[in-house]
């Protein structure tokens, strides 16, 4: 098979499959077809949960044997905005300047066509043994409920063990290749409320006004970094991310005010630790406050070193000249869920316009993409990881 022609045409496929998180528009059916074409057996699953849109996710798999190496990613994909704002329809999948326009051209509909097609490529002069897996969701740009976590659950209780895995989320900074990610960290999010009495603000003495208690909280929140990072990752930073009196009057002192926050927290930190710190920073300027968490499945990961990230760094080498930088940085991936069933490595194309209007990727990047990947199985199956 031609390598190039099947990624380009199953990315074009999947570009044109309006599959706005919750929605799969067809992406899932597309990518199912092409494996079963080429020998994979195929399952289309549909997880729910009460308060939340169902979601459509696909498992596929290649062979009986182990190693077992699986590739991640997500076919969904954020709103478009205003379609005027594009120059080409955002479903379009249309080529133009050596490049691939579309809604998920850069995250992640590439990323997935290309290790499809490495997979399919495979497949068809298979000589060695082991088995090729693919885990792709709906719900990675949505709220992460029904998509990777329920499917790996499900993939495990069946007895599926997964030896290595592959993430094609958009990790390269300025060229291809140039950074794979080794982990993440954590994303906690808070909400803080200072209480106080309403009253009128020509007199203040009758009144006890909330916000300068706030203030001087959240300035215990931020003065002191939390950490100073490690080897493999930055610092653990804290960012308020609005404060809200809901006050539409200038003579009145409000009872309540609020703010919001978010802690990117590394290795340092385990959930519990981290908000007992948060608590001990606020007990400390004797101020009475509420202080509540959301639900956190987001906690720092890492993937130390080794054979895995060797072959993928050697392989990335060979083919693009440039030695990849070991990254924890940027935000949360569906990585953090991987990372409990096997050792998880996450790498695809630049995500530069990744969520922007006209979002769009060269296609030569996709072609150098699907290079690797194939590359990638190749690698794996041929030397002890």
């Amino acid at each position: 098979m031609d390598l190039h022609k099947t990624t380009l045409e199953l990315c074009r496929a999947l570009v044109r499959c309006p599959s706005v998180t919750p929605e799969d528009g067809g992406a899932l059916g597309v990518l199912a077809t092409a494996l079963q074409q080429a020998g994979f057996s195929t399952e289309l699953l549909t997880f729910s949960q009460p308060g939340t849109a169902d979601v459509q996710n696909l498992y596929a798999r290649l062979g009986a044997e182990r190693p077992f190496f699986v590739f991640a990613g997500h076919t969904d994909v954020v709103p478009v905005g205003d379609p005027r704002s594009w120059r080409f329809d955002p479903f379009g999948a249309e080529i133009s300047e050596g490049a691939l326009w579309g809604r998920g051209a850069a995250d992640m509909k590439s990323g997935v066509a290309a290790f499809a097609a490495a997979a399919i490529a495979y497949a068809a002069r298979r000589e060695k043994k082991g088995s090729i897996g693919l885990l792709i969701t709906g719900d990675e740009e949505g709220p992460a409920v029904n998509g990777t976590e329920k499917l790996l659950k499900w993939a495990y209780a069946k007895g599926e063990r997964f030896d290595h895995c592959l993430v094609g989320e958009p990790t390269s900074r300025d060229f291809l290749g140039d950074t794979i990610k080794i982990g993440r960290r954590g994303s906690l999010s808070g909400t803080l409320i200072a209480e106080g009495r309403q009253g009128h603000a020509a007199y203040p003495q009758n009144a006890d006004n909330p916000i300068p208690k706030l203030i001087r909280m959240l300035r215990a929140l931020i003065t002191q970094p939390l950490d100073k990072g490690t080897a493999q990752f930055q610092p653990s930073n804290l960012e308020i991310v609005s404060v809200d009196t809901g006050n539409l009057a200038f003579n009145v002192i409000p009872a309540r005010t609020q703010a919001r926050f978010n802690v990117r927290f590394n290795d340092l930190w385990t959930l519990k630790q981290l908000q007992a710190e948060l608590r001990e920073r606020l007990d400390q300027t004797g101020e009475t406050f509420s202080l509540g968490f959301e639900p956190c499945n987001a906690l720092a990961f890492l993937t130390r070193p080794g054979g895995f990230t060797e072959l993928i760094s050697d392989v990335i080498e060979q083919k693009t000249g440039r030695r990849p930088s070991l990254s924890t940085s940027g935000g949360t991936s569906d990585a953090r869920f991987i990372q409990v069933y096997c050792p998880v490595i996450e790498f695809g194309l630049c995500g530069g316009t990744a969520h922007m209007a006209d979002e769009h990727v060269p296609i030569s990047e996709i072609f150098g993409l699907a290079d690797i990947y194939a590359a990638i199985l190749d690698g794996y199956f041929s030397r002890p990881v």
